[in-house]
């Protein structure tokens, strides 16, 4: 297994696998769906990548907003005309908020600025009073949004117009999705949105026997993997193996998953 930087994000994991320059990566669900059935020719050029595999998913990761207090923003519609983070080309959540202004009619112009800053830079830049808004698709706790709500006044609001409703309804691998009031400073309520999960894939080119020592290190210690990161807290080893998959699972993954009875 290669190791690399961090990369731009799900379609550029993705994409990197196809080429051969990742042996694995991790990615949205709604763009494994893309990519393995050819439906984004935009983020995957190259069309379908039948080669795409499965291994497991992890945590949901809902589309989330956080605005400044003052910006006047209360909910999701209320982003036209002022300033936006929408993400870096080739991440997962630029590919989500470019869905999500696809349906609902808005353009690039329809934003007093829509900056491309990555996931890491948009905090500072919400507090520097740079942007007026930031989107993340992510798991939650999150130290980015926790480090937005805590050095300056901003809140996280509602995704859940007539829009966002009917586009989860109509794709299975989105599902309307609910932050816990109370996890960060500034948003007590619950804040109802829509989400995707967060999946590790890999290809055909990635040997079995790889991916199989991969998935059994996983899930022998499950317990300490549950450990590594907030949102991992509370993984069903047989939900991670059937939630959010869209490509068929890697034949090293089925091995394990056959061995543990789980298939």
């Amino acid at each position: 297994i290669k190791c690399t930087h961090t990369t731009g994000g799900s379609t550029k994991n993705i994409n990197g696998i196809q080429a051969g320059n990742l042996d694995m990566g991790v990615a949205q669900s709604d763009w494994q769906f893309h990519a393995y059935n050819g439906t984004a020719p935009k983020q995957f050029p190259k069309g379908a990548f039948k080669g795409l595999r499965a291994v497991f998913s992890v945590h949901p990761e809902p589309f989330t907003v956080v605005a400044r207090s003052d910006s006047g923003i209360k909910n999701f519609d209320d982003l036209k005309g002022k300033r936006v983070n929408i993400g870096n080309p080739g991440s997962g959540q630029r590919g989500t908020m470019e869905v999500v202004m696809d349906k609902m009619g808005w353009k690039m112009s329809d934003f007093a600025l829509a900056s491309e800053l990555k996931s890491s830079e948009q905090s500072a830049a919400l507090c520097d009073n740079k942007i007026d808004a930031m989107v993340f698709t992510v798991g939650h706790p999150n130290g980015s949004i926790k480090e937005a709500t805590t050095s300056c006044d901003a809140v996280i609001v509602n995704v859940d117009n007539a829009t966002i409703k009917k586009l989860a309804m109509d794709n299975d691998y989105y599902a309307m999705a609910t932050i816990p009031g109370g996890m960060y400073k500034g948003t007590d309520g619950d804040v109802t949105t829509f989400g995707v999960g967060a999946t590790f894939v890999s290809s055909t080119a990635t040997d079995a026997d790889t991916v199989y020592q991969i998935v059994k290190a996983v899930f022998d210690n499950i317990k300490r993997f549950r450990k590594m990161h907030p949102a991992f807290g509370h993984l069903d080893p047989k939900k991670m193996i059937v939630n959010n998959l869209s490509a068929p699972l890697h034949e090293g993954a089925v091995r394990y998953y056959k061995e543990q009875g789980w298939m």
